[in-house]
């Protein structure tokens, strides 16, 4: 599985591959153009509620992953498109958060690797 992680914020690179904005939200600042999206998964991202409860904190981390995984397990179809993507060659999730250790990019190339392990 060849997924990766990259902030809207950084230039895209000829080595992303298919590039998937993974936010509920359109970053800040950033135009249409500079991003160089292949497509939006709105659908994907943490609910308004997750989110806001998370506030990205680090001390809600593992909690804010539990809640996220299991809406996930709620949205077959945004995960299976975003699966069928990672499975044709590499993907770059672009995420806006400046924590780039904790932010659901993370969160959801963690789960995408635990689920594909599941299914092998």
């Amino acid at each position: 599985m060849q997924v990766w992680l990259k902030r809207a914020y950084e230039k895209p690179g000829n080595q992303d591959g298919v590039r998937i904005l993974v936010d509920r939200i359109w970053p800040r600042g950033v135009s249409k153009e500079e991003l160089l999206l292949d497509s939006w998964l709105k659908e994907i991202a943490p609910s308004a509620e997750l989110r806001k409860w998370f506030g990205h904190d680090p001390e809600r981390w593992d909690e804010f992953k539990h809640r996220f995984f299991a809406e996930l397990d709620g949205r077959k179809e945004p995960v299976e498109k975003l699966f069928s993507r990672v499975k044709k060659g590499r993907v770059t999730l672009i995420f806006a958060a400046q924590d780039e250790e904790h932010n659901n990019a993370v969160a959801l190339k963690e789960y995408l690797e635990a689920k594909l392990k599941d299914r092998s």
